[in-house]
């Protein structure tokens, strides 16, 4: 089967629904989206946005209508890397149950759930044993050893950002995939840092974000490691060696890969990310297409990352990358000369 594209629900106060966006592209065959008041991989849904969480969950409700009925898959996420006191317990199994019956009362019970728990996904397991259980990235499955010992409780995976550049590796999770009756995805553009040994930590603080916001927090520091680099221009070129892939370079894994999840749950133009990877092309500055996005920084410094102005050899350089950045220096070069800086 072809390679779809899977996209994060956003929710938006005003404007274009999100619904809409997914139905205008054919490619897109998975939604996935988080429960109101729910943690996950990102801060809970309509974090920022002003509304309540009875209008937020109605208009959920009627984007997510609008997606079945568009024949779209729903994936529902609990992805959240720490669920504290609970995270065996019988109240999160009923809480599991609850969510599920309401999205059922909905006509929407999804497709998919995606978790980061092995618990949840013995819970899912149970419960609902129609539903494809999925691996998050943020469970990091960096070898086929990793993915062999979870393939009773799942049944799709997210390649670990860190190794999906080496297509290779691809290939092995491929065939182990295909051997097993399993699936595999990989995240296209994220922009956070690769290897980043913050990571466990940031996912930890984001699943209690809200509880979080509300205490007298320390002022200066920031739990955001790539944020807190790019501070310095000089660390610039490390986002070069991060886990994105450019749109044009997406067609070295379509003989390996069944599905590709574009980060846009909290990017401000998702329509651009979507038309960009589904085209297979992007003529302007990357940045724009990243999430977390670091444009802002980037740009008051003067610099920009021209997608036009990429070597050749980018895509098959660091497909084979042997991560010995210490000695190698080609993501320095190329920084500097598709930026100038």
């Amino acid at each position: 089967m072809p390679m779809t594209f899977a996209i994060g629900y956003r929710h938006a106060s005003e404007g274009e629904r999100f619904s809409s966006l997914a139905l205008d592209y054919a490619e897109v065959g998975e939604v996935y989206f988080p429960w109101v008041d729910e943690p996950s991989g990102r801060p809970v849904l309509g974090f920022g946005e002003g509304d309540d969480a009875e209008t937020i969950r109605e208009v959920l409700r009627e984007e997510l209508t609008a997606l079945r009925a568009g024949g779209r898959k729903l994936d529902l996420l609990l992805n959240a890397n720490c669920y504290g006191e609970k995270a065996m317990s019988i109240a999160l199994e009923d809480h599991l149950k609850a969510i599920l019956a309401e999205l059922t009362d909905w006509g929407c019970r999804p497709e998919i759930i995606t978790v980061a728990s092995p618990f949840l996904a013995a819970m899912i397991r149970r419960h609902a044993p129609e539903i494809e259980i999925r691996a998050s990235v943020n469970m990091r499955l960096a070898t086929v050893q990793a993915m062999d010992y979870l393939k009773p409780w799942f049944d799709s995976f997210y390649i670990g950002r860190d190794v999906q550049r080496n297509l290779e590796n691809v290939k092995r999770f491929s065939d182990w995939a295909r051997t097993n009756g399993k699936r595999i995805g990989l995240l296209a553009n994220s922009g956070c840092l690769r290897n980043c040994p913050w990571q466990t930590y940031h996912d930890n603080l984001v699943a209690h974000s809200t509880e979080a916001a509300k205490k007298l927090n320390v002022s200066g520091f920031n739990p955001h490691l790539c944020w807190t680099l790019y501070r310095d221009a000089e660390n610039f070129p490390e986002l070069l060696k991060a886990t994105w892939i450019r749109p044009e370079d997406l067609a070295r894994y379509e003989p390996y890969v069944d599905f590709v999840k574009l980060a846009t749950r909290q990017h401000s133009r998702p329509r651009l990310v979507v038309d960009a990877y589904v085209s297979r092309g992007y003529r302007g500055d990357l940045l724009d297409l990243m999430e977390p996005g670091f444009a802002p920084v980037f740009h008051r410094a003067g610099v920009a990352l021209d997608n036009a102005r990429f070597p050749s050899d980018w895509a098959e350089r660091t497909g084979r990358c042997a991560r010995e950045c210490e000695s190698c220096g080609y993501c320095e070069k190329v920084f500097t000369e598709i930026t100038g800086a």
